[in-house]
Order: C-alpha cells, then sequence, then structure tokens
C-alpha cells in the first residue's frame, strides 16, 4: 500500500483547525523532522469586519478556501465537521455553509478527496464517549489521549479527533485503544463505499 493521508477540519470562519493523519509516506516534514507516520495540526485564522460589503466576503471566503484545501490537497480521506445550526453565537452561518461547501467542491474537482461529514455530537462522543460532552471536555480528552500532538485549542482539538476517525475507519488507529462507548460513534457516520486508498 503506498503512503495514505486522513484530514479532520474543524471548520470556521475565524479559526479552522486541520489535522493530519498520516502513514507509509516515503517522507512527510512534520515538526519532528522527517517522518513516516504521525500528525500534523495546523490552525487556519481569519478577521472578518461587521459591515462587510458581499465582495469582501467573497473574497474572504476565497481566501480561506484556497488556505485551507492546500493544507488538505494531498488528503485520501477528509473527515470534516457538519454544520452546527444551534449554536446562536455563530452570526455568520450563511457565510460558514458556503466556505464549507467551497472546500468539498475544491478538494473534490482539484484532488479527487472523498470526504466524510462527521455530526458534532458523534465528534464529541468519540472523544469522550458523551455525545454532549462540551468542547473543553473534548479539549481535555484530547490533550490527555494524544500528548505528542501540539494541541493548541478547541478548533485543534476537534480536528484531531475527526483525522483519528478516518484513520480508525481505514484500519489505522492512531489510539492505542478506546473504549467502546468512544467506538460506537463510528457506527453513526456514513462512510464512503469506495476505500479512498484500494
Amino acid at each position: 500500500m503506498t503512503g495514505v493521508v486522513v484530514a479532520g477540519i474543524d471548520l470556521s470562519l475565524t479559526s479552522t483547525g486541520i489535522a493530519l493523519a498520516y502513514w507509509g509516506m516515503p517522507h512527510v516534514q512534520g515538526a519532528t523532522g522527517l517522518e513516516t507516520e504521525g500528525v500534523d495540526v495546523h490552525r487556519v485564522t481569519s478577521t472578518g469586519r461587521a459591515g462587510a460589503s458581499l465582495d469582501q466576503r467573497a473574497d474572504r471566503l476565497e481566501k480561506l478556501a484556497r488556505e485551507i484545501t492546500e493544507h488538505v490537497c494531498s488528503a485520501d480521506l477528509v473527515v470534516i465537521e457538519g454544520p452546527s445550526f444551534g449554536q446562536a453565537r455563530q452570526g455568520g452561518q450563511h457565510d460558514r455553509s458556503g466556505l464549507w461547501w467551497l472546500i468539498i467542491d475544491r478538494a473534490r474537482e482539484a484532488y479527487g478527496s472523498q470526504f466524510v461529514e462527521v455530526p458534532p455530537a458523534t465528534r464529541a462522543k468519540y472523544a469522550t464517549g458523551k455525545g454532549n460532552a462540551p468542547k473543553d471536555q473534548v479539549l481535555a480528552a484530547v490533550v490527555k489521549r494524544y500528548p505528542d500532538v501540539d494541541v493548541t485549542g478547541n478548533d485543534v482539538a476537534d480536528a484531531l479527533v475527526l483525522a483519528a476517525m478516518g484513520a480508525r475507519h481505514l484500519g489505522h488507529p492512531i489510539e492505542a485503544s478506546l473504549p467502546q462507548l468512544h467506538l460506537d460513534a463510528m457506527t453513526k457516520i456514513r462512510w464512503p463505499e469506495r476505500n479512498p486508498v484500494q
């Protein structure tokens, strides 16, 4: 089997978390040097402006989509968190939805990546065993479970969980073990019919 890359994306208009889990790679430049397997995390940030015109908003989404897809362009499988429309604090839901579809469209067209959508509650269940776990509880669980990864906030923690789920689906879990309660989250996802690395 050739090298495989799984990307996890926790999408945000202000701070998108990205995690890449890879194995079987000839040489991947990571934080600790040249490695053939491991996990790298990234963050893509942006600041919007109140009263921005439609052109300015579109330009911002284009720039974000380009930066995010540059990070995931090598991924065979991209696991992206589904929208959470119940978040009242998320004022830019319309723009965030547009960005969500821009990323999927670009990565599918340009790189042939397969996508999987994971609801926020399913991501939380994989991380903590509870689908209603708050973000800080997910963060604490992720920091404890993956001590060798530089998890700098909730966005990166969520992206790492998503990448871990994709890696497990492809038969290469990045955790030594997980309780069955956590693993039950894997059955709640509509995985691609075709394995992207076959």
